[in-house]
């Protein structure tokens, strides 16, 4: 069996181990082995194969892990408008109690409404940001 047919069979298998675990950088190293085998296309020898599955999958390994850190992480499920309705919402805030709460009625309830810290609490409108625990956490408009 050639050279390259072992590299088409281990790509696949990793491809195919990609898929059964969802860990999105087994497709790197597969592109890596896929990178080597069509070394092996070309002539090259085992050793020089073994180097450009090396540099070619850790390359991208190392690449895409670089691309997912500068990348904002998703919001938290308290902040997401898609889980909790609420977030987006504008209530009115009449007053502030000293300890920085604000007693407010909301879809027919009393709800604790908070400040962000280092923000000076101002009566008015304001849009709900995300939910603390039962409390709602609000931003001037």
């Amino acid at each position: 069996m050639a050279e390259s047919t072992l590299w088409w069979l281990l790509a696949g298998g990793i491809v195919a181990a990609e898929l059964l675990t969802g860990t999105f950088y087994l497709l790197m190293l597969a592109l890596g082995v896929a990178a080597a085998a069509i070394a092996a296309h070309l002539g090259m020898s085992t050793t020089l194969q073994i180097v450009t599955a090396a540099v070619v999958g850790g390359g991208s390994v190392i690449g895409w892990h670089a691309v997912r850190r500068k990348r904002p992480g998703d919001p938290s499920a308290r902040a997401d408008r898609s889980v909790n309705l609420d977030v987006g919402e504008t209530i009115l805030i009449d007053h502030w109690n000293p300890d920085g709460t604000s007693s407010v009625k909301y879809r027919g309830a009393t709800w604790t409404a908070i400040h962000r810290s280092g923000v000076q609490p101002a009566t008015g409108m304001h849009r709900v940001a995300e939910l603390v625990g039962n409390r709602l956490l609000v931003d001037p408009v």
